[in-house]
């Protein structure tokens, strides 16, 4: 069965071999996995930095308006590529899906304008870090192809420039 492997699949299989038996990686995962759905999580830290951090409310609500605008930009590219999910035996689906298309990942997309954009608000590059993890878990999960999020990533760095770079404009007017 492993000889049969696309290489983007054999990419699934290694990841999957590799981390999703150490404790707390599938938990984790699946966390993050929740989380991002829909870019609902990012919104929700955008929405409490606005609140509780008022003098930069317009960055903080960049950071939900990215991290939204970045899902539905992913949601329109699915629609149009209509590439299907992993689904060889080799792989382990775990974690269930809104829908059964898988290119760009939105995850990876949402999480990277969001994290762009909360470097930006916070003046610290710590939130990037959360990039790779969340590009990492979509493998891991066995519901997105590599490129998939790697695209998520591309595509959600150009959203979060755009954003910043508008948000930056209205700031000066």
């Amino acid at each position: 069965m492993a000889d049969d492997l696309a290489p983007e699949e054999a990419a699934l299989v290694f990841v999957q071999a590799t981390l999703a038996g150490r404790p707390g990686v599938l938990t984790t995962a699946r966390v993050l996995s929740h989380f991002g759905e829909h870019s609902a999580g990012w919104v929700g830290v955008a929405a409490i930095g606005a609140t509780v951090a008022p003098r930069q409310r317009r960055q903080w609500l960049a950071v939900g308006v990215g991290a939204f605008l970045a899902h539905a930009a992913a949601v329109v590219i699915k629609r149009i590529v209509k590439r299907q999910r992993p689904h060889h035996p080799a792989i382990a689906v775990n974690v269930g899906t809104p829908s059964r298309l898988s290119f760009p990942s939105a995850h990876a997309t949402s999480t990277t304008a969001a994290a762009i954009l909360l470097a930006r608000v916070t003046g610290s590059r710590l939130p990037l870090l959360l990039i790779p993890v969340m590009a990492l878990s979509r493998l891991v999960l066995g519901v997105h192809y590599p490129t998939d999020v790697l695209t998520g990533v591309a595509v959600g760095a150009a959203v979060a420039k755009t954003v910043g770079a508008a948000t930056q404009k209205e700031a000066v007017l």
